[in-house]
């Protein structure tokens, strides 16, 4: 009797009709990418799916390929024709060589393609079922030095198939799939490995989750997903894709992996709705999921119950810090959100469609839940959204170009920004990690910085206007440090700029407000520039400490009209190769996140695995260790380097944040001048350092008192080994910010426990950055 789906479905008790409320979300569900130079994109596509692509930033053309279902060119099942050849070596071909060849096809050296220059929206129909690849071809060298590249925009907009309407695309071989309309349930079966997509259609759906395993369920043992166990388990309200992933039942046993989660906020505190939660609220015989859940999981010899604990996907729920109320409001999740959870054991499960329409739960719209069940040889990774703006379209996070060599070295990887990189390596430890780089060398993935070519003859007063440095002053394979700020004079983001000829600048950041910020300030200036995201295209290693110029000495070859390895001052930028003249070609930096002598490597992606190999083998004899963000954490705090949503944040300027050394008010006027000189004369709060005696580490937010008045707040705390002691950057008030003054940092409430600090200056670590300087 476990081999079939029991729904349950009331059509019309407990509802008033579909209806809209402003501020909904209604786009249509859409597989939506963004391809960085010389990435390949694999779709495949059904009758009737519609593909768009569109460049943005930059003249790359839409390169598209297809193939029939044994690996044979058909282009014309798009209704395009070849035009171009296409070189394997100008794009991340392995994917696609690897994907005909198992369908029986023979790619040469080269593919026909169809390259079409992009103005507008390419709109094309599958006519029939295909397979498209759509390509962003470059050669290596002309990624490393910058030019004209954007990115292309690549979406999919499934045809109706039945009931499914607009859903995205299908991440691998589905066994079943079904639609639980709204105000219903059903009740479904997978076995050990097989993956489940539970999908919110239109978006603000909550679904009600509960599996029950399936041997002890025979004997008449109901063990079920447990929220409470899950909680202690994971350290958290919820698991999600990363280390702490598992659902557990009461036994403490894991029963199902979370894989994918594209909305993020859910609740495990709750119950699903309930007949007396409505009953108590003047609702008699409204619709409820507790009595939707047992009546579909009744067939499977499950009792009933008034109110059954659940998952409740997609419901916007959170415990106020103070009153320790649960609260909640309207979802975040967007037409096409989804989880995937991979099952660890034979279950039963149950899925709803929350029927609450007099609540935010479901933005009092209730509407229908998909579920989607995949075969277990399907290969599905873990990935979390990432959107680079509130409305803006979902892309998946990615496994950094680096992640063939890092995987082999840990399994705790974190998501930064839309790429997973390490944490730590347990080989090492974290403390390990940091001795490795104050002494010797150490080797980092920072691949989710933010690169962005500005190209064009007003690139240089672009960038005048837009930062708070004069880079007028900055020479050719030059950089410096800089800040955007708006006209409040609060910062937008920080990053690092170099000028690689006289019309083109490499601005290396932490956020894609900074391309919004100068792409808005060139169409109002009406300047002549073009802003090219380098997306994931060009991914970056961070070798920092004090044998890290030994290490590169080893490797680094450089043409003779480019900077040397020791002609490469501090801020300093070359194109070099590994080894020789025909070697891996790379952007070099002499740059960092530190405090320490360092250097930043740029690549294509393609040559990522190689260049981390590379630099690890030279590195052996100095004892290079790889290093996480755990350690890299602890050291920007000892250096006194500032960190975004921390140090400057909204309602703080840059003098505020510690960063007015990267204020020049005496260039020429640029955004936020005006409010940065009159607050830089009378400033309010300044940042500055904190010394314990303890080892107890503030949270960020912790307030900073003189008895009873608060007067100032932590911004970023760690526990130091080279002080063996806690220190934190705090912004405090003028009035208390003398070094050698006596201030408590507040824990608990802020009054029941104080943590004593003495006021010093930062960097904590080598003031003079001489170590950075050597």
């Amino acid at each position: 009797m476990f081999d079939r789906v029991i729904h349950r479905e009331f059509s019309n008790v407990g509802f008033q009709g579909r209806r809209r409320f402003p501020g909904v979300p209604v786009k249509p569900a859409a597989l939506r990418r963004y391809l960085s130079p010389r990435s390949a994109l694999r779709l495949d596509l059904k009758a009737g799916d519609i593909l768009s692509v569109q460049a943005h930033g930059g003249e790359a053309p839409a390169t598209i390929t297809a193939f029939d279902e044994r690996g044979k060119p058909a282009l014309g099942r798009l209704g395009l024709s070849a035009n171009a050849s296409v070189t394997l070596t100008d794009f991340d071909s392995a994917e696609l060589i690897g994907w005909a060849t198992g369908q029986g096809g023979d790619i040469g050296q080269t593919i026909a393609a169809a390259k079409h220059g992009i103005e507008d929206l390419l709109v094309l129909t599958a006519q029939s079922a295909c397979t498209a690849w759509v390509l962003m071809p470059i050669a290596v060298q002309n990624l490393v030095t910058g030019g004209g590249h954007g990115v292309l925009e690549v979406s999919v907009k499934t045809a109706s198939r039945g009931s499914h309407r607009d859903l995205p695309l299908p991440l691998g071989e589905i066994r079943e799939e079904f639609t639980v309309s709204k105000g219903t349930a059903s009740a479904y079966q997978v076995e050990p490995g097989e993956f489940i997509q539970i999908i919110d259609v239109e978006g603000q759906q909550c679904s009600d989750f509960t599996a029950l395993r399936h041997q002890p369920l025979e004997s008449g043992h109901e063990l079920a997903v447990d929220g409470t166990v899950t909680r202690s388990m994971v350290r958290g309200a919820y698991p999600g894709p990363g280390l702490l992933d598992k659902f557990y039942d009461g036994d403490l046993g894991p029963m199902l992996r979370v894989v994918q989660d594209t909305c993020g906020r859910h609740d495990t505190f709750g119950v699903a709705c309930t007949a007396r939660g409505y009953e108590d609220r003047g609702f008699p015989g409204h619709l409820n999921c507790s009595d939707n859940i047992s009546e579909v999981l009744e067939p499977f010899g499950v009792k009933r119950r008034a109110a059954w604990p659940a998952v409740n996907f997609f419901w916007n729920t959170w415990v106020d810090a103070h009153s320790h109320q649960l609260m909640t409001e309207e979802s975040y999740s967007r037409p096409g959100d989804y989880v995937v959870m991979q099952a660890l054991d034979r279950l039963v499960c149950a899925s709803t469609a929350c029927p609450d329409d007099i609540d935010p739960i479901n933005g009092w719209n209730p509407t229908d839940v998909h579920v989607r069940i995949y075969r277990s040889e399907s290969t599905i990774r873990r990935a979390v959204a990432y959107r680079d703006k509130e409305d803006a379209p979902m892309s998946i996070s990615e496994e950094s170009a680096f992640h063939p060599a890092t995987s082999k070295l840990t399994t705790q990887f974190a998501p930064a920004r839309d790429v997973w990189t390490p944490v730590a390596f347990p080989a090492i430890g974290t403390t390990g990690e940091y001795w490795a780089c104050r002494e010797r060398v150490t080797l980092q993935d920072m691949s989710s910085l933010r690169k962005y070519d500005i190209i064009g003859p007003d690139a240089e007063r672009l960038l005048q206007h837009a930062l708070t440095k004069n880079i007028a002053k900055l020479a050719t394979w030059r950089g410096t440090y800089a800040l955007m700020c708006d006209a409040t004079g609060t910062v937008i983001d920080d990053g690092t700029l170099f000028r690689m000829a006289p019309d083109l600048f490499r601005w290396c950041c932490g956020t894609e407000e900074s391309a919004r910020s100068l792409q808005a300030l060139a169409e109002n200036q009406g300047y002549q520039v073009r802003i090219h995201g380098m997306g994931s295209a060009l991914p970056n290693l961070a070798l920092q400490g004090p044998r890290s110029r030994d290490v590169l000495r080893k490797l680094v070859f450089t043409q003779p009209a480019m900077p040397s390895l020791n002609e490469l001052k501090w801020f300093g930028a070359t194109v070099a190769r590994v080894g020789d003249r025909d070697g891996i070609a790379f952007m070099l930096t002499r740059s960092g996140y530190t405090g320490e002598l360092g250097y930043e490597l740029f690549c294509a992606a393609s040559d990522a695995t190689a260049l981390w190999n590379a630099v690890m083998s030279a590195g052996e004899e100095f004892g290079i260790a790889p290093m996480g963000t755990a350690a890299l954490e602890t050291i920007r705090i000892e250096a006194g380097l500032a960190a975004a949503n921390a140090e400057f944040a909204p309602g703080s300027d840059a003098f505020e944040a510690g960063l007015g050394f990267a204020v020049d008010l005496k260039k020429t006027g640029f955004v936020g001048k005006d409010a940065l000189a009159r607050n830089a004369k009378d400033p309010r709060r300044v940042l500055m350092g904190l010394m314990f005696e303890c080892d107890d580490v503030p949270l960020r937010g912790a307030h900073v008192f003189l008895g009873e008045r608060p007067v100032g707040t932590i911004t970023s705390a760690t526990r130091s080994p080279m002080f063996e002691r806690t220190i934190a950057m705090a912004r405090v008030h003028v009035e208390f910010s003398t070094p050698g003054m006596k201030l408590e940092v507040g824990q608990m409430d802020g009054h029941m426990k104080r943590l004593p600090a003495t006021v010093c200056e930062i960097p904590f670590f080598d003031p003079k950055r001489e170590r950075a300087r050597a």
